[in-house]
């Protein structure tokens, strides 16, 4: 396994469990060879499978009893397969289990030691991380915004973890744009791995096009590599893959996220 997946892995395994593992009602499993994180919400961007170290011959199996877990819950969640998980035909396997591939997205790397992160802020544009519950509940109504219409469980998860996210030691931080006071543009860093990972990056969509997404990106990797870290990695939906390019970012696989597939009725209704 290539070095920068198996950090990408691990990153992405503490953005998804480091609320999970310290607030009751929440739950982390991690015997069966896959990483599950079940925060009790009604809401798959919140529930997740990752970090998949399954031996061929018994995957399926543990495919099976993964989604169970989930099922038993009454939890609807979303499986994630980056470059590192295995076995290779993750995918398929997952599919014949149900799931389906909702999105892909690339997965992308950067040295901050040649990134391009001294770009000019538009104007009246400035980026401050998010210190207290009340900016926090921003940062959670610029991301929630990213569903028509906004998905409360959103405002509901960050609520509820304030208190583990605001800790000096947490490795999750976040970040608002703010256009001349207001806050318009959001994103997330996690420390873990060995690298820093960046996660919902986004703009309300009244003031998208104007160069805010560079600056949310750019502002908490320079604070990254000021502390001393090497390497950031992102998930780059198309809309941002030019903007990361242009910073230094390059791809190093894919990351597709599979969710249960939607049975003839349920289509019917969507």
């Amino acid at each position: 396994m290539h070095p920068i997946a198996a950090a990408a892995d691990e990153n992405l395994a503490v953005h998804f469990t480091y609320v999970h593992r310290r607030l009751e009602g929440m739950r982390v499993r991690e015997d069966l060879g896959v990483l599950l994180a079940d925060s009790g919400l009604p809401c798959d961007t919140f529930n997740a499978a990752c970090r998949a170290r399954l031996a061929a011959d018994t995957a399926a199996a543990r495919i099976r009893e993964a989604i169970g877990w989930f099922v038993e819950g009454g939890r609807p969640f979303s499986w994630w397969v980056g470059p590192g998980d295995e076995p290779g035909d993750l995918g398929v396997l997952l599919d014949a289990e149900g799931l389906a591939a909702a999105e892909s997205e690339l997965a992308m790397q950067a040295d901050l030691a040649t990134a391009r992160l001294e770009v000019p802020a538009p104007a009246g544009f400035t980026v401050q991380r998010v210190r207290t519950p009340a900016e926090l509940e921003r940062f959670a109504a610029i991301t929630a915004a990213n569903w028509t219409p906004p998905d409360p469980h959103v405002h509901t998860f960050y609520e509820r973890a304030a208190g583990v996210l605001l800790e000096s030691g947490s490795p999750l931080r976040f970040y608002l744009g703010y256009l001349d006071g207001e806050p318009v543009a959001a994103s997330e860093m996690t420390l873990g791995g060995g690298v820093v990972g960046l996660y919902n990056i986004s703009t309300a969509s009244a003031f998208r096009g104007r160069g805010f997404g560079s600056e949310m990106t750019a502002a908490p990797l320079r604070e990254a590599r000021d502390e001393g870290i090497g390497t950031a990695i992102l998930q780059a939906a198309p809309a941002g893959v030019s903007i990361y390019r242009r910073i230094g970012f390059a791809t190093f696989g894919e990351i597709t996220e599979y969710k249960p597939a939607l049975a003839p009725a349920d289509e019917a209704a969507a």
